[in-house]
């Protein structure tokens, strides 16, 4: 008897070991403690990326008189996007039933239709993992905020977000991880490079090529108003970045153990090529320099953070930090185009960067963990990579156009000059960020 009641026990702790630990895990439809705790971590981590890390990054950068109106459109982003996304956002974007195909996730998932408290998606609960990409979706036209800032009228943002997620981002994000025909054909993307920053930042310069620049750009100064807040907004988003990478994974498990590894590395390389390039040009490192380096770093090395290894990253940040330093200053300069907060210049940049050298570090030969399924060398790789780097560019380019000037018509994309001067926490919002 005695013997028998401490075989039960013993297979009860067992069953309840093997419940807790991802290593343990029998099958992908079976639920791990494990995974399910790391992926409400990180689906917290990327959420906080926006609310405040990038709210506060943008807000610091902006002229005093718009401090609230940077906040105010990322928090109504926010909202926005969490309502599209239970109503159909997540449908199109994953919903894989008889109306899906390469393209288009269609609507069988509609109004997250079928997804219950016991629904899984591989070891996590479905609802995880449809807040987990939730916030990816959030955080992707936040990022567009930066090329319009202190120009654009909030009821156009509201209607922009509206028909950018659904007639650009969704899209996107089915072609490589909803089992679209990027994802078939190999592209690497694992945490975002073409679906979040390549995505965000070809959106951001086209809305300042439409809009057109700030009043008084560029001869008038507008510096920052508070890099206090900036750093920060960046702190906030480095340490974030690691749900955003490391979530991407679904699972605690090595692969995110790396994630996070070279996402760190990545990102201190990047910084530090940034403040060493804008020194040796400048004369002097700067601490808008210094953050905005970690940045495209960690943009850089988000579609590489599940494929390479740790000099991989290395090479990547540093990569990164050059590209987006010549981006945000020699090419915005050239082409005269006013990306108020480098939206264009860090993450279109560096998603760019990032997405090509994926292709060459996830080689084996260099560390990485090896090239997808049906790409055998390098060169077929860094092909799959350009090719989704252009589809996304080309689709996005003139999608995102075709929104803006519909937008335009309806109510105006931008604000009148009178409320510009003035500043658009006061013509929007009726409030001040400072009282003076």
């Amino acid at each position: 008897m005695i013997v028998n009641r401490l075989f039960k026990r013993s297979a009860m702790w067992g069953l309840g070991l093997a419940a807790m630990s991802p290593a343990l895990v029998l099958a992908d439809d079976q639920l791990s403690a494990g995974d399910t705790a790391w992926m409400l971590t990180a689906t917290a981590l990327v959420l906080f990326m926006t609310i405040p890390g990038l709210s506060l990054f943008y807000a610091g950068m902006v002229r005093s008189k718009n401090v609230l109106s940077v906040m105010m459109q990322c928090f109504a982003i926010t909202g926005v996007v969490t309502v599209l996304w239970a109503l159909y956002g997540y449908s199109l974007a994953f919903a894989d039933g008889g109306s899906a195909n390469a393209f288009w996730g269609g609507f069988d998932k509609a109004f997250l239709a079928g997804i219950g408290v016991d629904t899984l998606s591989g070891t996590i609960p479905e609802t995880v993992f449809v807040i987990f990409q939730m916030t990816f979706a959030i955080i992707t036209p936040a990022l567009i905020v930066g090329a319009f800032a202190e120009r654009m009228k909030f009821s156009a943002l509201l209607l922009f977000t509206i028909l950018w997620v659904t007639l650009v981002y969704a899209p996107v994000c089915h072609w490589v991880w909803g089992g679209g025909w990027l994802g078939d054909y190999g592209v690497l993307d694992f945490a975002g490079g073409t679906v979040v920053h390549i995505n965000a930042g070809i959106a951001g310069l086209m809305a300042a090529l439409v809009i057109g620049k700030r009043k008084g750009f560029p001869t008038t100064a507008m510096p920052p108003h508070n890099l206090t807040l900036s750093v920060m907004g960046a702190g906030m988003l480095w340490v974030g970045w690691f749900g955003f990478n490391a979530g991407s994974e679904l699972a605690a498990d090595g692969t995110a153990g790396m994630a996070m590894a070279v996402t760190q590395i990545a990102t201190a390389a990047a910084a530090l090529a940034w403040m060493f390039a804008e020194w040796m040009v400048s004369g002097k490192p700067s601490v808008l320099g210094i953050i905005s380096g970690a940045v495209g770093g960690l943009v850089a090395i988000t579609p590489a953070s599940g494929s390479v290894g740790p000099m991989g990253a290395l090479v990547i940040g540093l990569a990164a930090g050059v590209a987006c330093y010549w981006g945000a200053t020699s090419l915005k300069r050239a082409m005269g185009y006013d990306d108020s907060l480098d939206a264009f210049g860090v993450h279109g940049i560096g998603g760019i960067v990032g997405a090509l050298l994926t292709g060459v570090f996830s080689a084996t030969s260099l560390g990485g963990a090896g090239l997808a399924e049906g790409h055998s060398t390098i060169g077929e790789q860094v092909t799959a990579q350009a090719i989704g780097v252009g589809a996304t560019l080309v689709y996005t380019a003139i999608v995102t156009l075709i929104i803006l000037k519909v937008i335009d018509v309806i109510v105006g994309l931008r604000v009148s000059p009178e409320d510009e001067t003035e500043g658009l926490d006061v013509t929007q919002h009726e409030e001040r960020g400072y009282i003076l």
